[in-house]
């Protein structure tokens, strides 16, 4: 069969032209024909048209047009939805959404990354270290164990080293972490006292009171006689101390606290003071290396005050 000739470039420029006219045309028409008179007056209003342009356009091409707008050539359809479609219009617009995508991108990025540095890592230190502080705990309990028998040749305090470090073995055998450090931090506080070496001197410099006298609440026609000292280590430092205030009950760390002594010390001492100015005997008390509790001077008693 042989295939129809070409429409020429010039009558289809023409044709969509027509349609593009009748659309203006038509609504006009239509109000003001029937139906079946509308055909005939569309080619003869588009011919007048055409004809006050000074164009003349022959009947075939404005019939033909008329009959193109029935069957809505030359409109554009849009193609219907569909996935194909979709995908079409996502490629379509992806330099819009791309650059979105990136930001975003880069603000889960930046957002991991902190996330890791600030929570993750420092998370996964904790409990590496912590691991690894409980594996080394046995043998942590022995060392200090053995240092403490190297400090002192008192049973008693030998026998509760031992207890603390059993005590500490259980805990982490139970893995009670918690009670297993308590253990830990007891041995090593005990050995720190043990290791302790220092004098209790009377303070007897300008602007520290020597002695100081207070009426306890318990029994006002008593009288408390206190003597102000510090603690100084062999290098001449001054300790601070953990020391419980028999007025109040607090333990209060300090660099100087008022002992308690007797009737006939607090009087020395003020005599001594009174003399010179100076206390001669100045030191109170002594604790000596392995042990824990100070050696006082004869006279002196249980009790003190950390403020006056």
């Amino acid at each position: 069969m042989a295939a129809q000739p070409d429409t020429p470039l010039d009558d289809l420029m023409m044709a969509m032209d027509v349609v593009d006219t009748l659309r203006h045309e038509e609504g006009q028409v239509a109000r003001e024909l029937k139906a079946d008179e509308r055909d005939a007056a569309m080619v003869e209003r588009l011919r007048k048209v055409y004809a006050a342009q000074g164009i003349e356009v022959p009947d075939h091409i404005l019939k033909a047009g008329v009959e193109d707008l029935k069957r809505d050539r030359f409109v554009y359809a849009p193609p219907a939805a569909g996935f194909q479609r979709t995908l079409a219009m996502i490629y379509i617009s992806r330099s819009t959404w791309s650059k979105w995508l990136a930001g975003l991108a880069a603000v889960l990025v930046v957002a991991i990354t902190a996330w890791y540095m600030l929570v993750a890592l420092p998370q996964q230190r904790a409990e590496a270290a912590l691991a690894a502080r409980l594996e080394a705990l046995p043998q942590t309990y022995a060392d200090l164990v053995d240092r403490i028998d190297t400090l002192t040749e008192n049973t008693e305090i030998e026998a509760e080293a031992q207890r603390l470090a059993d005590d500490g073995k259980i805990a982490l055998t139970d893995g009670k972490n918690e009670a297993a450090f308590k253990a830990e931090n007891g041995l090593r506080d005990l050995a720190g006292k043990l290791a302790e070496v220092f004098e209790v001197q009377i303070i007897s410099r300008e602007g520290v009171p020597t002695g100081i006298t207070r009426i306890p609440d318990a029994n006002q026609d008593a009288e408390n006689h206190y003597i102000v000292v510090e603690a100084i280590d062999p290098d001449g430092n001054v300790l601070e101390r953990d020391i419980v205030s028999e007025e109040n009950g607090k333990t209060v760390r300090v660099d100087k606290w008022g002992q308690r002594v007797s009737d006939t010390i607090y009087n020395a001492v003020r005599r001594d003071k009174v003399d010179d100015g100076i206390v001669q005997k100045g030191m109170l008390g002594q604790k000596l290396r392995g042990e824990l509790d100070i050696t006082w001077r004869s006279g002196v008693q249980e009790g003190a005050i950390t403020e006056w």
